[in-house]
């Protein structure tokens, strides 16, 4: 029978407002430590740019994935899609997907453009996809493409024939698939989070109450209150720029990460990297559970600066 609560015609020609997103060198630097820039080490050579004017730099340097601070808010604009009905207690986020144009400026004002590329009925749930396109307002020049994949358990069944409705607005090879190879990891990096990462990643704008109070994560099924997905991103793609770009963000061209399994603040994370031609697969445990929470792939190359 046809979900009643979606109109996927209605949804793919959606246009979203533009948003702006301001940041400050103050709020590249929060964003660093929440990802663990200098968590073992406060004087790493390769990590203390993220934090600190390091000999005589002119500004601090930007993580790549800072880019998903740029999207905070972003499911809250999902359920304002005309034509889509869901429970916001049943959305899971699956997949982020981040394509880096220009090197990030260590403070900007950002205009946010979001459109709806992809929409797949799978039954039980619908899978919605949504991308936004940073520009930096002052020069008008694309700063980076976010993709973000979400499942709406529950609100799936809507197609009104056979297969099921699926839309796609981008080349279905541009996200490539991820095979963990079964070979010994080219590189491996250990990261400890803290008991409070979870409350300093938050201060980057992700005030998700999951995060932070143990009612909420315990009604959620969790027995305490858990790490963002989007943090332990950061750590996995951190700890590849420390390994394999000797520490230089610019390297960095796109990233894929495909959430698994909740991680608990205080546990620690175990990245394991392959070299697979420009392309660098990873995936990221969680040593105390011996459990695989996220993987993905980054793929490196050179950005040119238009700084």
């Amino acid at each position: 029978m046809a979900h009643k609560s979606i109109d996927p015609q209605q949804i793919i020609s959606y246009q979203f407002p533009l948003t702006t997103f301001t940041y400050t060198e103050r709020d590249v630097a929060l964003y660093a430590l929440g990802v663990g820039a200098c968590g073992s080490d406060a004087v790493d050579e390769k990590e203390l740019k993220y934090v600190y004017h390091k000999d005589g730099q002119g500004f601090i340097k930007v993580l790549p994935t800072f880019a998903a601070l740029f999207i905070t808010g972003a499911t809250d604009s999902f359920a304002k899609l005309p034509g889509l009905q869901f429970d916001p207690n049943l959305l899971l986020h699956g997949q982020q997907y981040i394509e880096m144009h220009k090197p990030f400026p260590s403070s900007a004002c950002i205009e946010n453009r979001m459109e709806v590329a992809g929409l797949h009925d799978k039954g039980k749930a619908t899978i919605l996809e949504v991308e936004t396109k940073s520009y930096e307002k002052k020069s008008g020049e694309l700063l980076c493409m976010n993709r973000t994949t979400v499942y709406l358990r529950g609100a799936g069944g809507f197609s009104k024939s056979s297969p099921p409705y699926s839309y796609r607005k981008y080349p279905a090879n541009q996200v490539l698939t991820v095979k963990i190879p079964s070979s010994q990891p080219f590189a491996v990096q250990e990261d400890c989070t803290h008991q409070s990462q979870a409350l300093l990643y938050r201060l980057s704008g992700d005030y998700n109450p999951l995060h932070s109070d143990p009612t909420v994560a315990g009604v959620a099924g969790f027995s305490r209150p858990i790490l963002h997905g989007l943090c332990t991103l950061g750590f996995a793609v951190r700890a590849i720029i420390k390994r394999l770009c000797n520490g230089e963000p610019t390297m960095v061209k796109s990233i894929f990460g495909r959430f698994l399994l909740h991680v608990y603040p205080g546990e620690t994370l175990i990245t394991e990297m392959w070299l697979e031609g420009s392309r660098v697969l990873f995936q990221t445990k969680v040593r105390e559970r011996n459990k695989a929470v996220l993987s993905g792939y980054v793929v490196l190359g050179q950005l040119t600066s238009s700084l």
